[in-house]
């Protein structure tokens, strides 16, 4: 199995865990679409992973939030790339807040890039899978959906309705050869933060669980043509999400003391 010649799309694809994903991809010999709003970005990654790949490899600007931005990139792979064989969904941001004091714009904007927009590129995507019978969806959550920390509410709620959307698309695509995976990380230290986290105070308390972007791509591009329910990581934060699962009342405590970092 080899992804020699696949056309991988990855979102949020401008720093970060996306671009990682799309360095290491480049690695395997595929053909790299890098799709985030910063062209002037995007245009530095997509030329990186053509001299890590010598292939070719294409870069657009898109905002997923924006409908048309969805429309005009389907019409563009139609006319420039093809099928594509692999969608990373990365693209997302977290603010962390008080629920109470939460602005309602940021809430609506969030569940509109990290939910709604996500879903409204792989129903297109999935279809043109359907069509050639194959295909993997990785779709970038969170351990926020699975274990809720306070000032995440609203993060955590995008986080959750991403992992219940594609534990249900993976059982409707199954049978045509098209896998869905959950990717979980924890704290990842990448631009993320920068607005998540502007004092920089949550990360300096989770230091020894802070992930290497580059390590969890490389986990991530490795299981691009294997049929993987999640991924999972640090195994830390993992352990605790069941316990938050099986142990509703440890799972507050660890929730809101242990893990409560913010």
């Amino acid at each position: 199995m080899s992804l020699e010649n696949k056309v991988v799309l990855v979102t949020g694809a401008s720093t970060g865990l996306g671009e990682q994903i799309c360095y290491e991809a480049a690695k395997q010999g595929a053909i790299v679409v890098v799709c985030a709003r910063r062209i002037n970005l995007i245009g530095q990654v997509k030329e990186r992973c053509m001299e890590i790949s010598q292939k070719e490899a294409y870069a657009f600007q898109v905002d997923v939030a924006n409908p048309d931005n969805i429309e005009s990139l389907m019409e563009k792979l139609k006319e420039e790339v093809g099928t594509v064989d692999v969608l990373v969904n990365n693209a997302g941001f977290g603010q962390f807040e008080e629920f109470v004091s939460f602005d309602m714009e940021v809430t609506r904007n969030m569940f509109e890039v990290n939910i709604l927009g996500m879903m409204l590129l792989t129903q297109k995507i999935a279809i043109e899978m359907l069509d050639q019978q194959s295909g993997h969806i990785i779709n970038i959550a969170s351990m926020a959906g699975k274990m809720a920390t306070p000032k995440s509410a609203v993060y955590s709620a995008t986080k959750f309705a991403v992992l219940g959307f594609s534990n249900a698309l993976r059982l409707e695509l199954k049978p045509f050869n098209i896998f869905v995976t959950t990717v979980n990380p924890g704290p990842i230290a990448t631009e993320f933060f920068d607005k998540a986290d502007p004092s920089g105070d949550y990360l300096e308390n989770v230091s020894s669980m802070i992930l290497d972007a580059q390590k969890l791509a490389k986990t991530i591009v490795k299981q691009m043509l294997r049929p993987k329910r999640e991924i999972n990581r640090p195994v830390a934060m993992e352990v605790a999400a069941r316990f938050y699962q099986l142990f509703p009342h440890v799972g507050d405590y660890l929730a809101g003391g242990l893990f409560n970092k913010k």
